[in-house]
């Protein structure tokens, strides 16, 4: 087997171990649907009726859920991430693995690879509550699959930093603090209201953020709404994410092997 082969194969076997893991550890993964549900909950039924005015728009989940499917990325594939790592370092799990002959990348890929199926499963759930109570979106077949390589780019950018978060950090809730931002930065975004609703200075923060352009083209693509250049900022900041998350998710984790 060549040099590729080899990574594949422990790539994958590194993806069920995170899979299983999973499986025997639920509870996590749960809390990571049920937040953005309950906040979507919260706003679309408790505020909708004030917000709508506000976010120009006669259905408010309409203009709602393509946040809180932001916000569940950012939950799922940051801070849950971060934990697990940061665990898998604290019991020593990944040490023993750097005794193993398996590829060194593969230890990390298949944290990646399993927060991308993970979070991907858990965006169709909340899409299909989201049409339940009441979210119509539009797209046709290549808004759906634009939709699908938009949200696979944000998973993997969100992993690869939160990877990078749970090698650095020595404990549980110093990763969990670490990861905060990938979950309160949605907050200052156009996730709930348009920026332009916004008082000046938080608009000035909700412009220049990842989470406000990779929204706006999200929701452009599920409901027809303009999208203008938003999917260029929102291409590039999956891009700069991934591969900031990628340095030095790699960077810590071969120091740590030399030493």
């Amino acid at each position: 087997m060549t040099t590729m082969s080899y990574a594949v194969r422990d790539s994958v076997t590194m993806l069920r171990r995170d899979l299983r893991h999973a499986q025997r550890y639920p509870l996590m993964t749960v809390m990571t649907i049920v937040m953005p549900l309950l906040m979507m909950l919260l706003f679309a039924f408790v505020f909708g009726n004030a917000m709508s005015p506000v976010a120009r728009t006669g259905n408010y989940l309409d203009y709602l859920t393509p946040g809180i499917i932001v916000m569940a990325i950012g939950s799922a594939s940051g801070s849950a991430v971060a934990i697990k790592v940061c665990t898998d370092m604290q019991e020593g799990i990944i040490a023993r693995f750097r005794t193993m002959s398996i590829s060194r990348g593969s230890v990390l890929s298949g944290q990646v690879l399993g927060s991308l199926i993970r979070t991907l499963i858990s965006v169709t759930l909340i899409i299909l509550l989201a049409v339940l109570m009441g979210f119509r979106p539009t797209a046709g077949v290549g808004e759906w699959l634009a939709v699908l390589g938009l949200l696979s780019l944000v998973i993997i950018a969100f992993t690869w930093l939160a990877v990078a978060i749970g090698l650095a950090t020595k404990t549980v809730g110093g990763a969990n603090t670490a990861a905060f931002p990938l979950q309160f930065l949605p907050f200052l975004s156009s996730a709930f209201i348009p920026t332009s609703a916004m008082s000046d200075g938080v608009a000035l923060v909700a412009q220049h953020q990842p989470f406000t352009p990779i929204i706006d083209t999200l929701r452009g693509l599920l409901t027809g709404t303009p999208i203008g250049t938003s999917w260029i900022f929102a291409l590039g900041w999956c891009l700069l994410l991934t591969g900031i998350g990628y340095f030095f998710a790699l960077r810590r984790y071969n120091s740590d092997t030399s030493q």
